[in-house]
Order: structure tokens, then C-alpha cells, then sequence
């Protein structure tokens, strides 16, 4: 990549400049200091002040494990340099993690394609206003984006060498050069990038299931395609061992963080709870639950999920898909008029909430578990990705300012844009080594992504260095040279 950034030095200093003035100008115009921002901040300052993972309560600091360490490690070495709650500066070094992601992208594109396919993928990265965007806020987005473009850079680098090795040792060629084509480093590499990402969001273990499918997939093959039996063996051992490095290179990290809520709530979380609540908190079960019967677009996760509790509801932003009968209308709304009374849901209350999605399932189980997960992926994956700037969530109603319309529309059709590139790419790339790896992942994301309950277009974010580089083998060009170098 090195070699790559000195031949085109012009080309490279103009497009990080374009990419630069992006993202500075979203952190000067639209930073996002959101409540979940304020609560790593919290966290950052009572461990960096008073050595305690913990939030604020009534004046008093309570341990947490509600989030996870990454990111209030990452704010705290910012304000230990800057001072407590400098959001600037976090917003500024996130800049640069994100131009980082965009040299990543394409030293992944250099790697699987050609020198063409790795400057358009570093256009395509510098240039997107949905990276840009996020990393003018305080989130885990940029810091798990960079990560998890990082992994796999190095895991594709490992599986090319992981071939090499293979080969090699079949031939019985390994002893000449033992150095040469050794894959353990790259996947050492990998798996502390994939530890990084889990302790910065716990679905980062998505993109280690993915690395580990992919390496089932080599295993079967090594198995079938080998006639010999002491080829096949060697084989399955190289792969079984750099597996293995893999696997406990991105675990590790988790290790300290699991102990700790070991001896300090007396309970084995090697993450965070599902729904990010402490160990005192109640979670709201059959509230989640009915919410899974008919949520399907984050408008709906702005204003109904969002603001339950400490919120009150306008039951009529409710959409048709939410009631089965005018039966159930009238209980849903009852129920609704009950929770602002207050603006808590009560064990009654979510009772009530769960009695409905028993029988709303029941009725259409199908629904629940097939055709609702699918439009809630295919909502993160389509949405024109305005969250984080003014633009009403409703945008498809077409009575927001004209100004704000059009940022929803551009938007829109640039992620569209995005998409169908990396599908052609994908489409065009068959056979490509380390494609099925990229397959895999955007997959089990996407599976994953389905089951939850709030559809936020920000969860597919993480997909993007891979959708970068799919959309960038348009540009490979007819010579494709697969580079297995190391950077």
C-alpha cells in the first residue's frame, strides 16, 4: 500500500484533503453529543477520576455494566490529554480513525483486486457522507468501522497466507523457507482487532463468527480435496492452529472485563446484557416483545421505542400493522393511556404488553418470525441515513423543508448507489479469494441485525468497508493482481 500511496501521492493527498474537509465540516456543523454519548462520558470521568467503571447516581458513583470498557477507555485517554468532556477533540481524533478506515479499504481492494480497485475504494470511503457523518459523533461507530475494517484486512491477508502455507506444506517446501508465508501473525492481528471491536459494541462477535465460518469452509475443503491422507492432515493442522490463534486473541480481552463483573456483581458477563441495563434494572420483556409483533422502520424506533420510559406516547403514531383487531386497538391505546399517567412501564403494564404479543404470534407467527425480521433489514440497510442530522424521520411523507427533503432524497440514492455497486461487485467476483469471507459477514450481520427489536440504519454501518470494497471490484479492471504481501 505504501508503494501504492508514493506512485499516486497527488491523488491520494487530494482525496484525503476532499475527505478531510468532510468530516470536518459535519463535526463543526452537526456534531451529535447524544444521551448515550453523555453516559460514556460519565463513565470515562468517574474511571479516570476515581478509578471506578461507573455512572453518576443521585451524586453517588454505582458500578456498571451496562456498557462496554472500549469506548469509555478511549474517551478517558482523550480527556486525560485534554481535559474532562472535550467532546471536540474526540470528534477531531475520530476524524482521522475514519480517514484510517478509508486507506484500509483500499489496502483491502489492493489486496483482493488491483491498484484501480484500491483508489476507487478510497475515494468511495472518503467520500461517503454516512461514514463522514458519524464520525462527528461521540458513538462507537467510527472506532468499531476502523476495527473491524483492520480485521479484515489482516484476515484476508492470513487466508492468503494461510494457502501459501498449505500449499507449501503439502509439497513439503515449508522447511526452506519456515518465515515466508506464516499465517499465525496475520491472524494474531485479526483476532486483537475483533477483541477491540467486541469491547467496544458486543455484536463486534459477529465478524469473529464470520472469520470462524469461513474457517469451517477451508477445513471441509482441505478435508475433500486432498487425496492423501498425510496432505489432508497437514492441512487441517496448520488450519486448526492458526484457528486457534485466532480464536484466543480476540477472547482474551474480554477476560479482565468478565472477572471484574465477576467479583463486583457476583455474575458471569463476559459482555453486556442485551439490553445494555444493569444488574438492578428491570427490563421491560413483554414491552420488548409486543414491540418485535410489528416494528418494522426506525421512524417508529424515534417515536415509540426511544421514548419508553420516562417519555410520553402518542399512541396514534402507532401504524395500522400494530393491531390485528379493534379489540386490540382499544387495549393497546388503554394501555398506552395507562403508561402516561406516569411514563413508566410497570410490571402490570408490561404484563399487558405481553399478552399482546402472545397473542398477536400466535396469530400470525409467520409475521413475527419471518416477514417483519426481513423488513427491519431491509430497512437499516435502505434508509437514506439522515439520524444524525435535521431531516424529518418520515422523510417519504414529503412535508419536511424543501431543504431538509432534498438532504433525505441525495442521501437516499447515494446509499442506493452504494449498494447496487457492491452488489454488482459481489456479483462479478465469484471466486475471488477471501469474497466468500465478506459474503459470510454481511450475512450473519444482517441475520443478527433481524432479531432485534429497534431497526437502526447506524447497526449496518459496520458492513460498510466490506460493501466499499464489494462496490470497488468494479474497478479491478481486466488484470486483477491478488497481493499477498503484507503492508
Amino acid at each position: 500500500m505504501r508503494e501504492l500511496v508514493r506512485k499516486d501521492a497527488r491523488f491520494f493527498l487530494g482525496v484525503s484533503l476532499a475527505g478531510l474537509g468532510l468530516r470536518l465540516f459535519f463535526v463543526l456543523r452537526f456534531p451529535a453529543i447524544v444521551d448515550d454519548s453523555r453516559l460514556y462520558a460519565d463513565i470515562a470521568a468517574n474511571w479516570l477520576q476515581h478509578g471506578i467503571y461507573g455512572i453518576t447516581d443521585s451524586g453517588h458513583i454505582m458500578p456498571t455494566l451496562s456498557r462496554l470498557p472500549g469506548y469509555p477507555a478511549f474517551l478517558a485517554g482523550i480527556f486525560a490529554i485534554f481535559g474532562a468532556n472535550d467532546f471536540r477533540a474526540v470528534l477531531l481524533i475520530q476524524t482521522f480513525f475514519d480517514l484510517g478506515t478509508c486507506f484500509l479499504a483500499a489496502n483491502l481492494a489492493r489486496r483482493m483486486f488491483s491498484h484501480g480497485a484500491a483508489k476507487a475504494a478510497f475515494m468511495l470511503a472518503a467520500l461517503c457522507p454516512f461514514l463522514a457523518n458519524y464520525a462527528a459523533a461521540a458513538l462507537t461507530e467510527t472506532l468499531e468501522i476502523f476495527f473491524t475494517a483492520l480485521a479484515l484486512d489482516f484476515a484476508v491477508s492470513g487466508f492468503a497466507r494461510l494457502r501459501d502455507a498449505s500449499f507449501e506444506a503439502v509439497r513439503g517446501d515449508a522447511a526452506r523457507d519456515p518465515g515466508s508465508t506464516q499465517p499465525w501473525p496475520a491472524f494474531l492481528a485479526c483476532g486483537l482487532s475483533i477483541g477491540v471491536c467486541i469491547l467496544l459494541r458486543p455484536d463486534g462477535g459477529i465478524l469473529l463468527a464470520a472469520v470462524a465460518a469461513y474457517f469451517l469452509l477451508l477445513f471441509w475443503r482441505s478435508s475433500v480435496r486432498q487425496p492423501r491422507p498425510s496432505n489432508r492432515a497437514r492441512s487441517l493442522l496448520l488450519i486448526i492452529r492458526v484457528g486457534a490463534v485466532l480464536a484466543i486473541a480476540a477472547l482474551a480481552p474480554l477476560l479482565p472485563w468478565t472477572v471484574r463483573n465477576l467479583r463486583t456483581f457476583h455474575r458471569l458477563e463476559p459482555l453486556a446484557p442485551r439490553y445494555a441495563n444493569d444488574s438492578d434494572e428491570p427490563v421491560m420483556a413483554g414491552f420488548n416483545r409486543w414491540t418485535k409483533t410489528w416494528m418494522a422502520d426506525s421512524a417508529s424506533v424515534q417515536e415509540i421505542y426511544w421514548n419508553v420510559p420516562g417519555d410520553p406516547i402518542d399512541a396514534t403514531r402507532l401504524p395500522r400493522r400494530a393491531f390485528d383487531s379493534a379489540q386490540q386497538r382499544q387495549e393497546t391505546v388503554q394501555l398506552f393511556a395507562e403508561y402516561n399517567q406516569d411514563h413508566d412501564v410497570t410490571s402490570e403494564l408490561d404484563a399487558g404488553f405481553a399478552k399482546l404479543a402472545a397473542e398477536r404470534i400466535h396469530a400470525a407467527p409467520l409475521r413475527y418470525y419471518v416477514w417483519l425480521p426481513a423488513l427491519r433489514i431491509a430497512d437499516m440497510w435502505m434508509r437514506p441515513r439522515t439520524e444524525l442530522l435535521p431531516p424529518d424521520p418520515r422523510w417519504w411523507e414529503f412535508n419536511d423543508d424543501r431543504k431538509w427533503l432534498a438532504v433525505s432524497i441525495v442521501f437516499g440514492l447515494v446509499n442506493l448507489a452504494y449498494l447496487a455497486a457492491a452488489g454488482a461487485g459481489l456479483a462479478n467476483s465469484r471466486g475471488v479469494p477471501g469474497f466468500g469471507l465478506f459474503i459470510l459477514f454481511l450475512l450473519l450481520r444482517s441475520l443478527f441485525l433481524g432479531t432485534l427489536e429497534n431497526p437502526e440504519p447506524r447497526y449496518t454501518l459496520e458492513c460498510y468497508p466490506a460493501v466499499i470494497v464489494a462496490a470497488a471490484a468494479l474497478f479491478a479492471g481486466n488484470s486483477r493482481r491478488h497481493d499477498r504481501k503484507a503492508v
